[in-house]
């Protein structure tokens, strides 16, 4: 039986990637790539020459049994995607959980992705974090707001440039204008920048500035001592309301 290899490739520089990396997409039977002609550069800049085949969301649950047969057959198999490691907002889980399921072993590199060095050069805190990835762009998305607005831990979101500016205004209605956040884009590419400030001070700057390039952003969570304050308050409110109900029944 053959190893599907799950490998992380670079966010940008071409040079983020690991030397293990490297070997494993030479010696592979076979490697899956989220485009072939975005992989196809990569491989061509690092000299690799080996068999490419298409693997993306809109073909992954019709071509993962055959896939899934290979590995069986005793291919070895690798799985990139256009950028960083394949399931982490790209096609990946739907294989590697098939291939877990069949016996498969299941063999992720550790590499390149694109949330950890901008949660890092945020300056928020990183030692908890949750990831939220895309936002639901319609249905379900003020819901999905509405239920981070307790999140005390920092929150880390990706975003397209056209939309940057919709949800900093979103998450400052919800959060409140004053919330540290900050963006990051064109990570380890040449025109990679870090902006920090306030859920307001970025929707302004980027509303006169429309960014371009993939963007992480990071927002601060809740502050935990605001939010037992704000639950004392209701609290006292709902005792206080009721206690006047009471009067007013028992006059």
């Amino acid at each position: 039986m053959g190893r599907l290899y799950v490998i992380p490739t670079p966010v940008g520089n071409m040079e983020d990637i690991t030397l293990r990396a490297l070997r494993l997409l030479k010696e592979v039977d076979l490697i899956l790539a989220e485009d072939t002609r975005t992989s196809g550069i990569l491989l061509k800049h690092h000299g690799i020459q080996n068999r490419l085949a298409s693997h993306h969301k809109f073909n992954e649950h019709g071509t993962t049994a055959s896939v899934i047969e290979r590995l069986k057959a005793g291919a070895d198999i690798a799985l990139i995607s256009d950028a960083g490691t394949p399931g982490i907002s790209d096609p990946g889980f739907f294989l590697v959980r098939e291939a877990v399921n069949a016996g498969i072993e299941v063999q992720c590199l550790p590499g390149a992705t694109a949330f950890v060095p901008a949660l890092v050069a945020s300056g928020l805190p990183d030692d908890r974090f949750c990831f939220e990835g895309f936002l639901p762009q319609k249905k379900g998305r003020a819901t999905r707001i509405a239920s981070l607005v307790g999140e005390t831990r920092t929150m880390i979101f990706y975003e397209s440039p056209h939309r940057l500016v919709k949800t900093l205004a979103q998450l400052a209605e919800a959060f409140g204008d004053d919330r540290q956040a900050a963006v990051a884009r064109e990570i380890s590419k040449v025109h990679e920048e870090c902006r920090r400030g306030t859920l307001a001070e970025l929707s302004a700057h980027f509303s006169e500035e429309p960014p371009r390039g993939e963007i992480v952003l990071i927002v601060a969570g809740a502050d935990e001592k605001a939010l037992k304050e704000a639950a004392r308050e209701a609290d006292r409110r709902h005792t206080q309301t009721e206690q006047n109900n009471y009067k007013k029944d028992n006059l």
